[in-house]
């Protein structure tokens, strides 16, 4: 019988790309594959989002491009400025997927029951929006599985109705 799992994931959320240009990016998805069509928001990530990279408070602005295939979302991503593991991974290996998100509940006993794997919190951000007339609590961890295997980031985030 297999071993239990150290944590068990939820669904897929979403696969985030990152790209040089948003809107090109987007155009070219909707065009080629008829995903689409995106939404494009401009993000700011700093001390009133708790935003830490590499565990220490930072600051970044992004651009992020959202579409729906099914359930699960594409997430272009466009650094603006500041530094990120989207960054990192830009200048490593130019265009491409980046991270693969995750749903969870209860994010930080996720995170803690994974520490003893090595696995640990390179960006942390958390966030209130309002959809639909409903307001959500929004908390998202990238982690380091990048360093481990597979080489691409593990995302997680917890949505919790206010």
């Amino acid at each position: 019988m297999p071993e239990a799992p150290v944590v068990q994931l939820g669904p897929i959320s979403h696969i985030g790309i990152v790209v040089e240009d948003c809107e090109k990016a987007a155009a070219w998805w909707q065009r080629v594959f008829g995903v689409g069509p995106f939404s494009t928001d401009t993000y700011v990530l700093d001390e009133s989002t708790h935003f830490r990279f590499k565990g220490e408070p930072a600051r970044a602005r992004m651009k992020a491009s959202i579409a729906y295939s099914g359930k699960v979302f594409v997430e272009l991503v466009e650094v603006l400025e500041g530094e990120s593991p989207h960054t990192e991974f830009l200048r490593a290996h130019g265009e491409g997927l980046q991270h693969l998100a995750f749903s969870v509940e209860n994010i930080e006993e996720v995170v803690a029951k994974l520490a003893p794997e090595g696995l640990r919190p390179i960006l942390e951000y958390q966030f209130e929006t309002t959809q639909g007339g409903r307001s959500f609590r929004v908390q998202e961890v990238y982690l380091n599985s990048a360093e481990h295997i597979g080489g691409s980031t593990v995302q997680l985030i917890e949505i919790v109705p206010l």
